[in-house]
């Protein structure tokens, strides 16, 4: 008896001291979760009843080198639906259906589904917006939202690029400088109550978003308008692929016009701008349809520079002391080379000429004879020199490179071939910036478009600025290409690029694409002005032509017309030339 009082009496202790063990690990437990934890779980009781909406930033505006603005932005609505806080469902999904175009079941799909909140659509127009909010549905939110819209439609529009359903960016400037644009979103703060309810003395809270800077570029839109539309009227009138033309300061590289016809729709950039009916496509073909319709020819891709190339064959050749002006060649209309004929576009020969006629004529055995004298290695150099193995560093995403022999790979016919533009492949921008550099009197220049980022008050927050680079050439040189090329103009195959008052430079280039079988021509004309202190320079290149399809005789017009309107718009003075004083 005795042992089973002193066993029940040690229970108890037991027991006892574990009720106190337990209690002190509660009390424990409820300190700490109080006392050490308090924040955090105050900040979860907070979300459980807090609801958060975005309230998108206004984007900054793209404007032109005069102030003119070329992507802006309209007021558009988001509408959502919260579960817990609608009390007349049929009148909602009534409304979905009227002002949204939502077929029934899909409206009460989205109205019974239950979820914190429910995104029904997105870049509503602010009317229909406005005639949701006035209809004071519970459980309904009309947010105000941005949209990108482009003023002039398809003007620049592999340039300035646009943005998708989230505003951001996409391709060209949009997706370039996306960080300066897009700004930081703002938060609506909802308070509810243990049901999800809105609490209606609380109420919302705000804060506020901040909008994104504004991007002054180079581009001039009344020279990029004029630019365009002689692309397309050539392109209509040749009945060619495409057409591109650059329009650049050759002294600083800033890009008054880039233009890449056809262009496409900015406020409808999903749509192909060549009449497609896009049922007929699978989604992947429309994808690939649609990147390819986005690319920048300009930047994007590679060609075969053909004659225009001469240009830099002629500034090495001159540099390096293989060739002087005076030089005397012949042409028979060919030459041979390790047993290979190689034709000039004369088959019947210039005959006698002197180096600058042989630039005027575009005699392919003058630069082959010049780059033989020059050699493999030395004139690789010169390749290297002038920056054609790197990319420009243009401010547009997916620059190309230079597609060409490695120079190990590189013999007498390569070499002979590359003289007049054939057998290795650079992108338009690569051409444009290498002459700019060429006749400017030597320097490397960097090809850009954005000058400056401004705030809403118009604080400048940002200066872009590109000095003039290495020098690459000679001054004594770089005189002696403009003067060459003012002759080809005057007196050579870029007559038709003569404009009256102005000193004019230039090269034609009509080149072939591969396979050569297939007789398929891109005509181009590279053109400055004025001849003796470059402000200007234009490239136009015609993507298969019909018919005729000489590069001086239907490429070379373009630069003039363009030049012949934008040479006074810039206010550069009319000068005589030398011959006419």
């Amino acid at each position: 008896m005795r042992k089973n009082m002193t066993f029940h009496k040690k229970k108890t202790v037991v027991v006892f001291f574990c009720c106190v063990a337990l209690l002190a690990g509660l009390v424990g437990r409820l300190v700490y979760l109080m006392v050490f934890r308090s924040e955090y779980y105050a900040e979860k009781a907070d979300d459980l009843h807090e609801r958060e909406r975005d309230i998108k930033a206004a984007r900054g505006k793209i404007l032109d080198r005069t102030g003119t603005v070329l992507a802006d932005n309209r007021t558009v609505c988001t509408i959502s639906v919260i579960h817990s806080q609608i009390t007349e469902p049929e009148k909602v999904i009534s409304m979905l259906v009227q002002e949204l175009g939502l077929d029934e079941e899909k409206a009460r799909e989205r109205v019974e589904k239950v979820s914190s909140i429910e995104r029904v659509k997105t870049n509503v127009d602010k009317e229909t917006g406005d005639r949701i909010r006035a209809m004071g549905l519970e459980g309904v939110k009309v947010d105000e939202d941005y949209r990108r819209y482009y003023p002039y439609g398809q003007l620049a529009s592999r340039v300035l690029g646009f943005t998708g359903g989230d505003n951001q960016g996409i391709i060209g400037l949009e997706v370039k400088y996306e960080e300066i644009l897009k700004g930081i979103d703002g938060k609506i703060l909802t308070t509810t109550d243990a049901r999800g309810i809105e609490i209606g003395e609380i109420g919302e809270s705000r804060i506020e978003p901040v909008a994104g800077y504004d991007l002054t570029v180079s581009l001039d839109r009344n020279i990029q308008e004029y630019a365009q539309q002689e692309a397309l009227r050539v392109m209509e009138q040749k009945e060619a692929e495409a057409v591109s033309i650059l329009i650049m300061n050759p002294q600083n590289g800033e890009i008054y016009a880039c233009v890449n016809v056809p262009e496409f729709d900015l406020n409808d950039p999903f749509t192909l701008n060549d009449g497609t009916d896009e049922s007929t496509l699978s989604e992947e073909e429309l994808q690939e349809r649609l990147n390819q319709m986005w690319r920048n020819i300009c930047i994007n891709d590679t060609y075969e520079p053909g004659s225009t190339f001469k240009v830099i064959t002629a500034a090495a050749g001159l540099e390096s002391g293989a060739v002087t002006l005076k030089d005397s060649f012949y042409c028979p209309g060919y030459r041979v080379v390790d047993d290979r004929r190689i034709h000039c576009a004369n088959r019947n020969g210039h005959g006698s000429e002197t180096f600058v006629q042989g630039v005027e004529n575009s005699c392919n055995p003058v630069f082959i004879d010049v780059t033989l004298r020059m050699g493999v290695d030395e004139f690789y150099s010169y390749f290297e020199k002038f920056g054609l193995m790197e990319k420009t560093g243009i401010d547009l995403p997916g620059e190309a490179g230079t597609i060409t022999h490695r120079k190990e790979d590189m013999g007498q016919v390569e070499l002979a071939t590359m003289a007049f533009g054939q057998s290795f492949q650079i992108t338009p921008v690569k051409l444009a910036a290498t002459v700019s550099s060429l006749i400017n009197g030597g320097y490397r220049i960097t090809p850009h478009l954005a000058m400056e980022a401004r705030d809403g008050d118009g604080n400048v927050i940002q200066t872009y600025s590109y000095e003039k680079g290495q020098q690459i050439l000679s001054e004594e040189t770089s005189e002696k290409i403009r003067y060459v090329l003012e002759q080809v103009v005057s007196e050579g195959g870029g007559k038709n690029a003569q404009v009256e008052g102005y000193r004019i430079g230039g090269k034609t280039a009509t080149s072939q694409t591969l396979p050569r079988s297939a007789n398929r021509y891109i005509s181009s004309f590279l053109g400055f002005a004025p001849a003796d202190d470059p402000q200007v320079l234009g490239l136009c290149i015609i993507y298969n032509p019909q018919g005729i399809y000489y590069g001086g005789t239907i490429a070379a017009p373009v630069i003039q017309n363009i030049f012949e309107n934008i040479l006074p718009y810039l206010e550069i003075p009319k000068t005589k030339s030398e011959d006419a004083s």
